[in-house]
């Protein structure tokens, strides 16, 4: 059957009128929501029946979009002042962003320091880039072994100690619970002991 083109003119049966009525607006409602979903506007559709019966569809709703397509100068300075707040906001998040990444950097030369440090301390070879294993001799796989070994234990402890840490933090942030506090600290007392 396929769908026909439909004459655009007046329905002059008033049943018939009624039932085209809701089938359109109910598109037209639908399609103003997949514009505001996709592109992020800020949609108002107000729409009357035949019989004069309102229906509305706003996103994020009708009083807001009708006050600020009414109120045009008042809106201005009020997006002006909340745009100034979201690139504070932005600049504030971008400068934190930063630091956290020269923290990382630093921390990334301090692992490799300790890397070095690790291999002269057990006399391994040093080089910049950690040792080929087919160049190291069975004395040296050995020492490397162990070495792994001790460092998998201290990773499991320290792990062990930021779990809790965090555990205990959490606990400590919770204000109405008093006794959780004493709890906590008398638990990170005897932690770091």
């Amino acid at each position: 059957m396929g769908r026909r083109k439909i004459e655009m003119k007046m329905v002059k049966d008033s049943s018939s009128r009624q039932v085209t009525f809701s089938k359109r607006r109910t598109g037209l409602f639908k399609k103003a929501n997949e514009l505001a979903t996709l592109c992020g506007a800020e949609i108002g559709v107000i729409v009357f029946s035949p019989g004069g019966k309102p229906f509305s569809f706003g996103h994020p709703n009708v009083e807001s979009i009708a006050d600020r397509f009414l109120n045009q100068e008042g809106s201005k300075s009020k997006a002006g002042s909340s745009n100034s707040k979201n690139d504070e906001t932005v600049e504030r998040l971008s400068q934190q962003l930063d630091d956290l990444n020269k923290k990382l950097e630093a921390e990334k030369k301090r692992g490799h320091m300790l890397d070095k440090a690790i291999l002269k301390a057990k006399g391994l070879p040093l080089k910049s880039k950690a040792p080929n294993v087919h160049e190291l001799s069975q004395a040296d796989l050995q020492k490397m072994k162990e070495s792994l070994e001790q460092l998998r234990e201290k990773v499991k402890a320290r792990a062990c100690e930021m779990e809790a840490s965090s555990s205990l933090l959490l606990l400590a942030n919770e204000p109405d619970i008093e006794t959780d506090r004493t709890v906590a600290k008398t638990e990170r007392e005897t932690l770091f002991d």
